[in-house]
């Protein structure tokens, strides 16, 4: 179930509180936080932003995201020496990265991409997803 496709309905069901948290956090306007900005480029996040908007997040959904679950998401089971090598995401794991972050246009990804630019990709959309996905993992399994 971790793995089930999150529909665009549960992201419009998260993308309210999503969004006023990340407007909270970057002190900017909730109206420019799109599901499809992206928050580097967008709305001027820094990393020490998306610390602050995940804790955040976390408050107002009582959930838990650990560090670094979005490349560990997106790398599934995916062994890390085929998804990156020295910092740069093998072929295999850009189309790896792809997959996962689907809500990212095709031409946004770098390549070859290294995975300190991956933040570079990440819209109110992606924290949606993680959302829905600390959720799920937070519910005991039936």
């Amino acid at each position: 179930m971790a793995n089930a496709e999150i529909t665009k309905e549960e992201i419009q069901a998260v993308f309210p509180k999503v969004a006023e948290t990340m407007a909270d956090a970057l002190g900017c306007d909730v109206d420019q936080v799109k599901l499809d900005v992206s928050l580097i480029e967008g709305l001027d996040a820094e990393s020490i932003d998306f610390l602050d908007m995940v804790f955040r997040l976390e408050r107002a959904f009582k959930i838990k995201i650990p560090r670094g679950k979005i490349i560990e998401n997106a790398r599934g089971d995916m062994p890390e020496s085929e998804f990156e090598q020295k910092g740069v995401l093998t072929l295999a794991g850009l189309a790896q990265l792809k997959s996962y972050l689907s809500e990212i246009p095709a031409e946004r990804f770098g390549n070859p991409m290294k995975v300190a630019d991956i933040p570079r990709l990440f819209t109110p959309e992606t924290f949606c997803k993680l959302v829905i996905q600390a959720q799920r993992e937070a519910q005991p399994a039936a």
